[in-house]
């Protein structure tokens, strides 16, 4: 009997270190995201936080001036509320105009066409190019003297050359227009979604006799519900973060018409030297979009529809 005892405790102990070995290698695998984490993401993140009560500009010591940066934001700046309403308008309009276009596209791309391939990497390539070349092709393009738009305007349509980027007027449209270039993101996932919708569901609408567009809005569109409500999600957050095109082609005019919320937060960081101020810029921004984002997940509870059952769970 002891000996069988002894057999059994020397089992346990080998698998007790082998679980110990198999613990610290998992804890070893994962330590550069787990210390890039709290390096690059954790830490500065709490120190946002407390920098957000402290007035700081860099050079002298932070000094605790409790809520007095969040009152000036919201009383005593009119440039936060106007670069809010600018980045809400871009969000408003280009949003839906990338669901929209990227649904197309998708449709389009779901068939057997020659070359599909190719243009389905010519669609999405841009979404990989980097945010600076193209802004500078773009700049190009708008440009009132030699851009290609002008050109056409002129040449083509026979009308006046537009100040496409030095117009108040035009400045967020052209930028809007701009950020559909980026479309092929929204076309990837979307036609994801299309390959993943059961063929029997339109073998049993035609065998019913309805047509393509009621397979379209009673299957495609419904089955299609959870990639829209992502692309919106994303699309949501990631317009209002907007920052390179309008650094790089505008600056912020003409007239700051093109101030976007957080090119208005890193001037104010990196120029003004404000990163107190800036830090709370950056909480505001974060609890903007947090009530924007609960907002759509509420609402999808009634227009999402997965195939468990109807409703966001």
């Amino acid at each position: 009997m002891k000996p069988v005892l002894e057999a059994q405790s020397g089992l346990a102990k080998a698998r007790n270190r082998r679980r110990f070995r198999e613990t610290v290698t998992g804890w070893l695998m994962a330590s550069p995201w787990i210390i890039g984490f709290l390096l690059f993401t954790l830490i500065p993140i709490i120190m946002s936080f407390v920098l957000s009560f402290m007035d700081w500009n860099l050079l002298s010591p932070p000094k605790f001036i409790g809520l007095d940066n969040y009152k000036k934001m919201l009383v005593q700046e009119p440039q936060v509320w106007k670069s809010v309403w600018i980045t809400t308008y871009y969000s408003i309009v280009s949003v839906p105009l990338h669901l929209g276009l990227g649904f197309l596209l998708a449709l389009l791309l779901n068939r057997n066409i020659k070359g599909l391939s190719f243009w389905r990497s010519i669609y999405f390539l841009p979404t990989v190019i980097s945010g600076v070349a193209v802004s500078l092709l773009w700049q190009w393009l708008f440009s009132k003297d030699f851009g290609l738009f002008n050109y056409i305007s002129k040449s083509v349509l026979h009308m006046g050359a537009v100040n496409w980027l030095g117009d108040e007027h035009t400045v967020i449209p052209s930028l809007i227009f701009m950020s559909l270039w980026t479309v092929g993101g929204s076309m990837i996932t979307n036609l994801a979604g299309l390959q993943n919708i059961p063929t029997a569901l339109y073998e049993s609408a035609d065998v019913d006799g309805a047509g393509r567009i009621k397979q379209m809005i009673h299957i495609t569109i419904p089955m299609m519900t959870p990639i829209i409500f992502l692309n919106l999600v994303t699309g949501l957050i990631q317009s209002f973060q907007t920052f390179t095109n309008a650094y790089v082609m505008t600056g912020g005019g003409p007239n700051k018409a093109s101030l976007f919320y957080m090119l208005y937060l890193y001037t104010t960081a990196f120029e003004d030297f404000k990163m107190g101020y800036a830090s709370s810029l950056a909480w505001m921004l974060f609890l903007y979009i947090l009530i924007l984002t609960l907002i759509v997940f509420i609402s999808g509870r009634y227009w999402v529809h997965y195939e468990g059952g109807d409703g966001h769970k």
